[in-house]
């Protein structure tokens, strides 16, 4: 899977949010350490958006992961899928793509 393709299955997307999830806590690690050291300003505030990015990123790939398997025509009128989650509406996922935005 390249940078800029989308992940095939679900278990591609998962693997695809928690390397995003990964990089982001990392970054996380660097500004706690960078302000407790003392860093600059220029640093921190760069680090932050690097991390905000990447969670930013996670979340559209859940929503996105999520409309294909809701909007998948053999999904139509699904029961709850097996994490017992139920299937969400094109207006639920609308919802959590725009609490992203």
């Amino acid at each position: 899977m390249t940078k800029s393709s989308t992940p095939a299955n679900a278990a591609d997307a998962q693997r695809a949010v928690l390397n995003r999830l990964r990089r982001a806590r990392g970054q996380l690690d660097a500004i706690i350490t960078n302000v407790e050291t003392g860093g600059s300003c220029r640093e921190v505030v760069t680090q932050l958006a690097a991390a905000s990015r990447a969670l930013d990123r996670a979340g559209f790939l859940v929503v996105s992961s999520a409309l294909r398997t809701c909007l998948a025509p053999e999904n139509a009128g699904a029961a709850p899928d097996a994490s017992g989650d139920e299937s969400l509406t094109p207006e639920e996922l609308e919802r959590l793509f725009l609490m992203l935005a």
